[in-house]
């Protein structure tokens, strides 16, 4: 795992030098801390030639594989092509195998050169062979190009500005903005997407014109002109007819594989352990093909409501692992300003603050841990999809539905407890008029439209271009095509919640600390497969995760399978009356508070003291705003 980063220029002027490159790289040395490279090479007129264009690209390396040889940058046998790779290819040995038997070359044990040999060979349609998790910039001297590419589910980060004369590119934003002359504005659509989803959707970037490549697209950068395309396009609007014994033994063995796949390493390697279903099954198949005993690591925390410690205790019993458990206790005053460096972009999901702790503890141990991301989405384990069953019931009894959603029912009053019962039924009704699309982002924005609409400046409106932050979500729910509403919002959050949010939480949470996060249910092969299961072996009467528990019933204790499902949090609600009530009112009501420009302090003010009078439960916009507000200060230049 790795942090790259680089620029090519086709006007002289716009060079990026020795100096800069090494600030471009230094600033990224906590994603590799174990090796630096560059490779430049100078803007050169060969008339009657076509100018070959300047190339600067660096890289700072966390060793995993081959650990004394994978030095980047690296080439191909005549030094025509360059590669900067952050990320593992899992099938690098099957593909190696083949490589050598066309006559290609290794000067070394890594994956990372299995890429620069099968370009060679494929090209452009390189990417559509490898298995693994990957942001990485190839320099083509031959055809006089850059390309870009990012793994299927978005797993690492990459971010690039495409200028007159010039395209720069890295795995973080702040190492982008080293270069000289690079603007810092805001851009007021992103502050829109923020405040709705608490992430800002790719492409889009927080500061207007920078841009995050996709999942599962590449970039071909070449003559100054930026082609952007997609290279991984599954069909999830079928679903293919198969029996639920069938499907268990097909899960059973592609989970394996992938989780054996991705035990691959050079160094110590554990595994996250919440005591939840997804990181149990990783651990229990982890165990399975080891020959020893797993290391995994569990955090908790003294507030009973956010600890899961006893359960990931009982799956480590159970299992035999060498189960590590640490208690801490949050210092939100301490890590926020972490947060805010680290992560480039404002992200409101305070999950980041213990997946930070257990990070930080977990590399004390080890450089490698796989987590059980990716299981909700694949296998409806949200309970929020069980709202949208609901919904999709309550839709077909018209009087209870109207009865519901009316004024009457909202007014009535309700616990300030954001997930006491009658809450979360008034915040489920009060979207049932919608299309399930509206309702649905209306259940998981953190600010609604009508919440936003008093929030903003009438200055700041006006700013706003016509697109609705519901165009991103509606693109990935269009593309299941007819489906159901359940399948619908699972495999639309695999392609919007999963990448912007807890993608990039676990990447940067992590790589602030050097270690290397792998999901095994992110491998392609097991998300195209769950994409075309009927909904009823995913999700039933309310339940989700019906095929997991049926492939795997006997392999985790039974309470494991009948707990409720825990986030992975902070007691926010709390903070900002006590830890965070200062810091809060300094700095979002104060005089100096950059994001006025945006929003009107009155309002603001009303979320601060309903939610200090516990009137109702603001904290995660609080928190969203406030991050928002120490991210302008740290990174903006204005807007």
């Amino acid at each position: 795992m790795c942090g790259i980063t680089g620029a090519v220029w086709n006007e002289p002027g716009l060079h990026v030098s020795t100096d800069v490159l090494q600030r471009m790289t230094d600033v990224l040395r906590h994603r590799g801390p174990d090796d630096v490279g560059r490779y430049e090479s100078e803007y050169r007129l060969r008339p009657p030639y076509e100018p070959l264009p300047g190339v600067a690209l660096g890289f700072r390396r966390l060793s995993i594989i081959d650990v004394a040889g994978g030095h980047q940058p690296l080439s191909n046998e005549d030094g025509t092509v360059w590669l900067v790779f952050n990320g593992e290819i899992y099938n690098f040995h099957d593909l190696r195998h083949r490589l050598e038997g066309s006559g290609h070359r290794f000067r070394t044990r890594s994956d990372s050169e299995t890429i620069v040999h099968l370009y060679e060979d494929e090209g452009l349609n390189c990417f559509e062979h490898f298995n693994g998790m990957f942001a990485l910039a190839l320099w083509d001297s031959t055809h006089r190009r850059l390309v870009l590419a990012r793994d299927r589910l978005g797993q690492k980060p990459l971010v690039y500005r495409h200028e007159p004369g010039r395209l720069l590119f890295a795995s973080e934003l702040k190492s982008l903005l080293e270069v000289p002359g690079v603007p810092r504005q805001v851009d007021p659509a992103a502050i829109d997407e923020y405040l709705t989803y608490q992430y800002v959707p790719h492409p889009n970037s927080m500061l207007r014109g920078f841009r995050k490549l996709p999942p599962g697209h590449l970039a071909v950068y070449q003559d100054d002109r930026l082609q952007v395309r997609p290279y991984w396009e599954p069909d999830f609007s079928s679903e293919r007819p198969v029996s639920e014994t069938a499907a268990a033994d097909e899960l059973r063995e592609l989970l394996a594989s992938s989780v054996r796949l991705r035990m691959q390493s050079d160094v110590p390697l554990g595994a996250f352990l919440s005591g939840g279903v997804d990181s149990s099954l990783v651990v229990a198949l982890m165990q399975q093909a080891s020959e020893r005993p797993v290391k995994t690591f569990s955090i908790g925390f003294p507030v009973a409501e956010y600890d899961e410690t006893r359960y990931a205790r009982q799956v480590a019993e159970r299992l035999g692992t060498e189960h590590q458990q640490f208690e801490v206790t949050p210092d939100a005053l301490e890590v926020l300003p972490r947060l805010v460096w680290h992560y480039d972009e404002p992200l409101a999901d305070s999950s980041a603050i213990p997946t930070w702790y257990v990070s930080r503890l977990t590399r004390q141990q080890v450089t490698v841990a796989l987590t059980g991301d990716g299981g909700d989405e694949l296998f409806c384990g949200y309970p929020r999809y069980r709202a949208v069953w609901l919904a999709g019931m309550l839709d077909r009894t018209g009087p209870l539905r109207w009865l519901l959603a009316s004024r009457l029912w909202q007014a009535l009053p309700a616990s300030p407890r954001q997930k006491s019962l009658l809450r979360r039924i008034k915040r489920f009704s009060s979207a049932l008029g919608q299309s399930p699309q509206r309702r649905y982002l209306d259940w998981i924005c953190i600010f609604n439209e009508a919440c936003r609409a008093e929030l903003y400046r009438d200055e700041f409106l006006e700013r706003l271009p016509g697109s609705d932050p519901i165009d991103f979500l509606s693109r990935g729910w269009a593309s299941v095509g007819g489906r159901d509403a359940v399948t619908a919002a699972s495999l639309a959050d695999l392609r919007t919640y999963l990448p912007c949010d807890l993608m990039t939480k676990v990447d940067v949470a992590s790589m602030a600390h050097g270690l290397e996060c792998r999901q095994p249910f992110l491998d392609y092969r097991l998300v195209e497969w769950a994409a075309g299961l009927p909904r009823r072996l995913k999700f039933r009467r309310g339940q989700g995760k019906r095929i997991l528990r049926r492939a795997f019933a006997e392999r985790l204790p039974a309470e494991i399978w009948r707990r409720k499902k825990m986030g992975f949090g902070v007691p926010l609600d709390h903070w900002f009356r006590h830890e965070l009530r200062e810091m809060t009112r300094d700095t979002l009501l104060s005089d100096a508070a950059r994001c006025h420009e945006y929003f009107r302090r009155e309002a603001i003010e009303r979320l601060v003291e309903q939610h200090e009078r516990g009137q109702f439960d603001h904290a995660y916009r609080l928190w969203a705003l406030l991050f928002l507000e120490l991210w302008l200060r740290q990174w903006t230049s204005g807007g």
